[in-house]
């Protein structure tokens, strides 16, 4: 198991992990990865890194999903969008791993889903083995 840390500079932002997690993998493991993040206003998901507009137009139908300023939300700490948004992402996804890279598709990255930063963030790995 390893503790990845990762800072986010922004209110809402996604950060690609993707690399940060391969460095972690021994070069002879074949298994799973599985990625968890340790927080209720941050969430893991797996999406397109070519296009920077995927984040772009995924935050936004974040907020249009859970605008932060909703009147009905009750939470005393202001920040029920960003519960409501890590929720919708998940706290966890598990990728394949053989030889040493996780078996993602071309186009796809692990991104840490920031929904009330700027902040410090851990990401726990877990490398499970295979048969």
């Amino acid at each position: 198991m390893a503790c990845l840390p990762v800072t986010t500079i922004r209110h809402a932002q996604m950060v690609d992990i993707t690399g940060q997690i391969e460095a972690l993998l021994p070069a002879d493991f074949s298994g799973a990865a599985l990625i968890f993040c340790q927080h209720t206003t941050a969430g893991l998901t797996i999406n397109e890194n070519a296009d920077p507009d995927v984040v772009h137009d995924m935050l936004g139908e974040f907020d249009q999903l859970s605008p932060w300023n909703n009147p009905a939300f009750k939470h005393g700490e202001g920040n029920s969008s960003a519960h409501v948004k890590a929720t919708l992402a998940g706290s966890s996804v598990t990728v394949p791993v053989e030889r040493g890279r996780m078996l993602l598709g071309t186009w796809q990255s692990i991104y840490l889903c920031e929904f009330d930063g700027p902040r410090s963030r851990r990401v726990i790995v877990t490398l499970l083995p295979g048969c």
